[in-house]
């Protein structure tokens, strides 16, 4: 009696390019579709404006730029678009990556060169974080460039991981419940910061990096420094999620889902004004609104029956 071997089916190269080739394309459709309801759920931009695309050359800018791009497209250029990177000098920095690739893809662009680099060394001691005052900086160029070249709106390409981490940092380190906003006026008043990647979370601009072979320029300033709040909270949400996939995603609704009368900030909400007025409130007592009673403690309650859902 002979014994046939057979080997387990393997999918040919050509089924596995359309695998991938059908990946990318649910992850385009996600990227647009979550940057488009950004737009339109917080008024990110409108028909004439003229849009700053800050562009770092790291993953998330690049994104952004690309999906603004599709949705400039498909929207007949009711928007324009221009890139704008601040060459801070820093030793190594690939000044010819930006103007190659920005040039290829034929996006308009300005290169503002200041050296904030040598200022940034020269007044933050060693082993100190630096973020604070290269982001002052930069912030006071890009807003004077977009002075200078007309933009209504200045596009940063924070993400939807990026405003829970400041969240985090705000409430563990600043003794606030404070986030980073998907639109908000600079310090002055005078210019408009959006961020349109609000909704989108970082595996998935990551991947699509990947998929478009994004020309990565690291940051050898704050991406270089490992002490820094910010990645530590980051790794905390990270480990969240893996033991508890979906916190990250059930966080990200709460930002947008703010009951006021349940916090303490008499700013908010007028504790000393409340008197019972006989209408039912949604959230009332509830602390927790996911709470659950069991069926045996209804006997406990007195033979009021349970508040609707």
């Amino acid at each position: 009696m002979s014994v046939i071997a057979t080997l387990p089916d393997t999918p040919s190269a050509e089924a596995a390019e359309k695998a991938a080739a059908h990946a990318a394309l649910k992850l385009e459709k996600r990227l647009v579709r979550q940057v488009a309801q950004a737009i339109g759920d917080f008024g990110l931009i409108e028909d004439g404006d003229k849009v700053m695309v800050c562009l770092s050359g790291g993953k998330d800018s690049y994104a952004m730029l690309d999906v603004l791009r599709l949705l400039q497209q498909r929207n007949g250029n009711r928007f324009e678009l221009i890139a704008v990177n601040l060459d801070q000098k820093q030793p190594g920095f690939p000044a010819h990556v930006l103007p190659e690739y920005l040039t290829q893809v034929g996006v308009p662009f300005h290169i503002e060169t200041q050296d904030t680099y040598s200022v940034v060394k020269e007044h933050i001691p060693e082993g100190k974080t630096m973020c604070s005052l290269c982001s002052r900086l930069r912030r006071g160029i890009l807003y004077r460039v977009a002075d200078e070249l007309g933009c209504t709106k200045i596009a940063l390409g924070h993400h939807r991981d990026d405003m829970l981490q400041t969240f985090f940092l705000n409430m563990f380190f600043g003794g606030k419940l404070k986030g980073m906003p998907p639109k908000v006026q600079s310090d002055r008043g005078d210019h408009l910061i959006i961020r349109p990647l609000a909704y989108v979370a970082e595996d998935d601009l990551t991947r699509w990096a990947e998929i478009r072979n994004f020309p990565i320029i690291p940051c050898t300033l704050c991406g270089s420094q490992e002490n820094l709040q910010r990645k530590q909270i980051g790794q905390m949400l990270r480990d969240w999620q893996q033991l508890y996939p979906g916190r990250i995603e059930n966080m990200a609704v709460a930002l947008r889902n703010l009951v006021p009368s349940h916090f303490m900030d008499t700013r908010q909400f007028d504790f000393k004004g409340l008197v019972p007025n006989g209408v039912q409130d949604a959230d009332g007592d509830k602390a927790f609104d996911a709470e659950e009673f069991p069926a045996q403690a209804v006997g406990m309650l007195g033979g009021l029956p349970l508040m609707p859902r």
